[in-house]
């Protein structure tokens, strides 16, 4: 796995027609592409400081109806700033020839107030490709790859998503 292969996202956004923001993230893992569903691999920390911040219990990594779920009852839209590119495994240091997520149509004729990025890459892809009319946020990574921030630090800083 130490070749680039050009990958496309591989399944479509998560969006109701009463989300009120939308998380985004990079572009999926190879465990997410496998799942066709956001943030699949258990040592990413995305749903334990969804969980926390909303006082539930964390989803089960392969219950992907419960975590539909979830997002459904906190009005959560997700997706990612990269609809296709190439990529080495699930790194976003190892991504090149990046595609953007048409987001403008996807916060297009939605309820969408404000968009949260998970990741420095995430935030520095949206911006470079657009200019959206809601308020952007970059908030720290919860890629187990990010190891200078814990799930307390994680806590406080997502935890801001409630307050949108």
């Amino acid at each position: 796995m130490n070749e680039y292969k050009h990958i496309t996202h591989g399944f479509g956004p998560f969006i109701q027609s009463d989300s009120q923001i939308l998380i985004l993230g990079s572009f999926p893992s190879v465990r997410s592409r496998e799942q066709s569903f956001f943030y699949g691999h258990p040592q990413n920390r995305f749903w334990p400081v969804l969980a926390r911040i909303f006082d539930e219990q964390t989803p089960e990594t392969n219950d992907i109806s419960g975590k539909k779920e979830f997002l459904k009852r906190h009005h959560i839209a997700l997706y990612d700033s990269i609809e296709e590119c190439d990529i080495i495994g699930s790194s976003d240091a190892k991504i090149k020839n990046a595609v953007p997520a048409d987001i403008p149509s996807l916060l297009a004729g939605s309820r969408i107030r404000a968009v949260f990025c998970n990741g420095s890459t995430s935030y520095q892809y949206l911006m470079k490709f657009h200019q959206l009319p809601v308020k952007v946020i970059k908030l720290p990574s919860t890629s187990p790859a990010n190891a200078a921030w814990n799930p307390d630090k994680l806590y406080e800083a997502w935890k801001i998503i409630r307050e949108v």
